[in-house]
């Protein structure tokens, strides 16, 4: 009991106490008065018993008049709080509470009062977040849908609503709303997975293409977002087209100027002539080469050259891109040495991945002035192999990293057309690698070399003899 309660509890004794006090005075004082007349003592010794019942009488009965008053007050200011309780209970957060006092029945009541106001205001709030929230993605032109842990539509917007097979709803399964096969393969694994996705599909609308990104939520569920890029591949393609017809329309004019100009060179005895037709024939060469190495970068960019993937060695990629360049980093002066050939397959085109190391050996060969060894190997990461050239030039400062695999990018463009480059190696490599499922990257700091890798999915089927390799030839 607190302070107040214990005062209240003295107070309703005292006046209990004063009652009865009061009524056993008035009795006695009836008794003492018989007593005084000429009443016998068995008839005083009666009235006085009989004054005493009935003091205590009154007093009960006052007792009891001022419990049943204090109990009815008490009882209704409960009820009401009950009452209040229920209606807070129901949703109904604009329900409040007046209890004037000063008590802990008015303290209780005004904290309940002044936590459904709060209660109110945060509902309120998070109310108007929803609603904004929802127009927001309403507007959007993003398609945008929420999947639940059993495969059900939690939320959608106006966009996505257009993209439906059917008829969507909350609650519709995902499977009836959107029937495209990667789509649901790549919410399946989202779901599984805990990792975001992303994918191309090509089948939700006919004629139309789709960027799609998954990301998981926290209640296990996934937020799924669909772009229409239709005109973005398109241009693309056109861009693609163009750069491929163009360069297939230099390779016959540049071969047959480099043929004309090494013809002249041969038949000029004037020094002078021959010094510019060595300009001409050099410049052509570059010509040539980069108009290669756009017709390459077409092809791998469009999948015009389908991969042919099986599991090959680590150490078989190795070993044969040191076999194959060995010869010509020894003519700069250079060693090649694998450093590392851990015993994992990976799946992959030997072919391609020839050709990805044929470009970061020769990249490294031409700008990593001062290097006299080249480090090729491989490294374990969690389910993918990681290859890698490493230089001990002069490194790259760290401001060019990130767009060293763009088209055309030149650390120092003089010094790259000096060395023969046309900067569309290093876009080369990225793309045959995206192509495999994997990635590429640099690391590099000034004064300490550089390291090119790309990393490839290791797989545990066994790569093929080298007879079933012939044989399949």
């Amino acid at each position: 009991m607190t302070k107040r309660l214990l005062l209240k509890f003295f107070l309703l004794t005292a006046l209990v106490v004063a009652i009865t006090t009061a009524s056993v005075n008035f009795f006695a004082g009836r008794a003492f008065q018989a007593s005084s007349s000429s009443v016998s003592r068995p008839a005083l010794k009666s009235s006085f018993r009989w004054g005493l019942f009935e003091a205590a009488g009154v007093s009960l009965l006052a007792g009891f008049v001022i419990a049943l008053v204090g109990t009815g007050i008490i009882s209704r200011r409960l009820r009401r709080i009950s009452a209040f309780s229920q209606d807070i209970s129901a949703g109904n957060l604009s329900a409040r509470i007046d209890d004037i006092g000063r008590d802990e029945i008015a303290g209780l009541a005004t904290s309940l009062d002044q936590a459904a106001g709060r209660l109110e205001q945060s509902f309120k709030n998070l109310e108007s977040n929803r609603r904004q929230l929802e127009t927001l993605l309403n507007s959007m032109e993003d398609a945008v849908v929420a999947v639940s842990p059993k495969r059900e539509v939690v939320w959608f917007n106006g966009a996505m609503k257009k993209l439906a097979a059917s008829t969507i709803s909350v609650g519709t399964p995902l499977i009836r709303a959107v029937r495209d096969p990667d789509f649901l393969r790549v919410v399946e694994d989202v779901l599984e997975q805990r990792k975001v996705q992303s994918v191309s599909l090509f089948s939700v609308t006919p004629g139309r293409t789709f960027g799609m990104t998954s990301a998981p939520l926290p209640d296990g569920g996934a937020v799924c977002v669909l772009r229409d890029s239709t005109e973005i591949a398109r241009v693309e393609r056109t861009r693609r087209d163009f750069i491929a017809n163009v360069s297939h329309e230099l390779r016959t004019p540049l071969t047959s100027l480099i043929g004309y100009t090494e013809t002249l060179m041969d038949e000029l005895p004037d020094p002078k002539a021959r010094e510019f037709l060595e300009i001409i024939r050099r410049n052509a060469q570059r010509m040539s080469r980069l108009t290669e190495d756009l017709l390459t970068l077409a092809r791998v960019e469009s999948g015009e050259d389908r991969l042919q993937e099986a599991p090959v060695s680590a150490h078989d990629l190795l070993r044969d891109a040191q076999a194959s360049f060995s010869e010509l980093a020894r003519n700069r002066g250079v060693t090649i040495e694998v450093a590392e050939s851990p015993d994992l397959n990976v799946l992959a085109d030997k072919d391609a991945i020839h050709q990805v190391f044929a470009n970061l050996i020769d990249n490294a060969l031409k700008y990593a002035s001062g290097t006299k060894k080249l480090e090729i190997g491989a490294i374990e990461r969690t389910g993918e192999l990681e290859f890698y050239v490493r230089d001990f030039g002069p490194g790259i400062s760290s401001e060019h990293l990130p767009r060293l695999f763009e088209r055309f990018y030149r650390v120092d463009k003089a010094r790259s057309r000096e060395a023969g480059g046309t900067g569309l190696g290093l876009a080369i490599v990225k793309h045959i690698v995206l192509n495999h499922g994997g990635r590429a990257g640099v690391d590099s700091e000034l004064g300490h070399g550089s390291v090119f890798w790309f990393r490839l999915p290791v797989t545990e089927a066994p790569a093929p003899s080298p007879a079933e390799v012939e044989q399949s030839d």
